[in-house]
């Protein structure tokens, strides 16, 4: 597979790299497979549940960029042990979280440590493995991702079923310590001749115009749209986004150097990105709500039930890796996120009582479309950039991931609950409930169950037409959310068919770096 004199040392850099991978991967899927069990035991709303996830996201994306200067300048495996330890104490706190707000706060500072610890994975495999096999190495990089995809909702669901929502953050702390002793001893340090100073400015400005938005979006389910909170946020992240911008094309050494986008396939390979990672993130989190609360499903049978798509990701993967070695990006990014935008809009038609035999085939085609897609899209980011700027690259294209996954959470689940709320209330009209148990009913529902209290005078005729309007109302806001996911996966196809060259690799001129090969 591997070739030189140092073939073993190759092996052992990749398979450390991508245990680290496995652990913050794994930590993704389990805790979508939890939410309907976090939102039971720390009585969360489909907001907290959101803060839950996109806390570590938006820390996760927010200081990707960070991590990739830090390890070119200070040293990869430093910068990528630092984080492992970080990631691995923050899990531990996780786990005993007792409220909603502590398990957000530690999610957060566990992203810190992922921020730290994702951009080395790729970068030292691609200063450890020449341009000719660099392909081969992301490819089963990808498909070490994809395995963790496939294996956290199963082994997520068993462990909140049979152990509690907890150990699916515990069960990072055994992994995280091994990963750690095996990277002192396996990788070699190495840094960038050209590494950057740290833009803090520019940091702080990029944070804040994501967090604002986040916020936004999210804090929206709770608010209207037009308070001044949430009207606030949004005008906040556009003047702090305009002013990242500005400041960023005139500072000597930028956190995100904008030349970068110049060259197509760097920046239609962070376009798929983006739009790849809005759609898994929308389809693991939705998915996962619809087949435990609207199918009654436990965590392990829901769990079960991704296999399908996190199989089949896990397969084609690395096949991609090799194709895109030899043919180059462009068709695999073309026909990709095609394939999954389709599975989206066909997710769309599903009902309270769809079969999952008719998810089945769904799932499949959106597996292989986002597997196909992935390795091309990475191969060509970190082929643009080139290995001085392995870190920029590595990180750039996690940040577009998780940026994706933060805006696609935030905004999907804002359409959902909307339309939810809205349909909902429509529904119960029929009903004749008083004006103030209607209310809280509809309220108690936006925040993604209903409050027991809240119908527990009901006669059961009305409590079960109460929960079957719930079903049909939640199913309602799943297609919107969904069928806008699918809209940026059909864009990102449109972009790969015009930006990423077809072939060959070419050579193309970064302003104010040096030549590098891109597909």
């Amino acid at each position: 597979m591997f070739e030189g004199d140092n073939k073993r040392e190759k092996i052992l850099v990749l398979l450390t790299c991508c245990f680290a991978l496995f652990m913050a991967m794994l930590d993704n899927t389990v805790v979508n497979v939890a939410l309907p069990r976090l939102a039971h035991d720390l009585h969360a709303g489909i907001s907290g549940l959101q803060w839950v996830v996109d806390g570590y996201v938006l820390a996760f994306a927010s200081l990707m960029l960070t991590g990739g200067i830090l390890g070119d300048r200070y040293g990869r495996k430093r910068t990528f042990l630092t984080g492992l330890g970080v990631f691995t104490f923050f899990s531990l706190m996780c786990g005993l979280s007792g409220t909603t707000s502590h398990l957000i706060a530690f999610r957060g500072l566990q992203g810190i440590g992922g921020a730290l610890l994702m951009p080395g994975t790729l970068s030292i495999l691609t200063v450890t493995f020449p341009a000719h096999e660099r392909a081969k190495a992301i490819g089963i990089w990808a498909g070490v991702s994809g395995l963790a995809l496939s294996l956290g909702p199963t082994l997520g669901g068993y462990l909140v079923q049979h152990v509690g929502w907890a150990s699916v953050f515990f069960i990072n702390v055994p992994i995280g310590i091994l990963g750690f002793i095996v990277g002192l001893r396996t990788i070699r340090e190495s840094r960038s001749e050209q590494a950057r100073h740290l833009d803090i400015p520019g940091l702080a400005l990029g944070t804040g115009a994501l967090f604002s938005l986040t916020y936004a979006l999210i804090e929206a389910n709770q608010d209207s749209w037009t308070s001044p909170t949430i009207v606030t946020a949004l005008v906040a992240a556009v003047v702090l986004f305009v002013a990242f911008l500005q400041y960023e094309k005139r500072a000597r050494e930028p956190m995100m150097p904008l030349q970068f986008f110049r060259i197509p396939a760097f920046s239609a390979g962070n376009t798929v990105a983006f739009s790849i990672s809005l759609g898994m993130f929308g389809t693991f989190f939705f998915m996962s709500l619809y087949l435990q609360i609207i199918r009654g499903y436990g965590p392990f049978a829901a769990g079960l039930r991704f296999l399908p798509l996190t199989g089949v990701i896990v397969i084609a993967a690395p096949l991609a890796g090799r194709y895109a070695s030899k043919f180059g990006s462009r068709l695999p990014m073309i026909v990709g996120p095609l394939l999954a935008g389709t599975g989206l809009l066909l997710l769309s038609r599903v009902g309270v009582a769809t079969p999952f035999s008719r998810i089945f085939p769904v799932f499949m085609m959106m597996g292989f479309g986002m597997g196909i897609t992935m390795t091309p899209m990475t191969a060509a980011v970190m082929n643009a950039v080139g290995a001085q700027r392995a870190g920029m690259g590595s990180a750039m294209t996690n940040t577009s991931r998780e940026v994706g996954g933060v805006f696609g959470i935030a905004l999907l689940g804002t359409l959902l609950t909307t339309k939810l709320k809205s349909t909902f209330s429509a529904l119960l009209a029929p009903l004749s409930l008083p004006a103030a148990q209607k209310a809280a009913i509809v309220a108690s529902g936006g925040h993604g169950q209903i409050d027991p209290a809240a119908i527990a005078n009901l006669a059961p005729q009305k409590m079960n037409a109460v929960n079957h309007a719930f079903g049909l109302a939640f199913v309602d806001g799943f297609h919107i959310a969904l069928m806008v996911a699918a809209l940026f996966l059909i864009v990102a196809s449109i972009v790969s068919w015009r930006f990423i060259s077809a072939g060959a690799p070419q050579r193309e001129v970064v302003p104010g770096a040096e030549p590098v090969a891109v597909h």
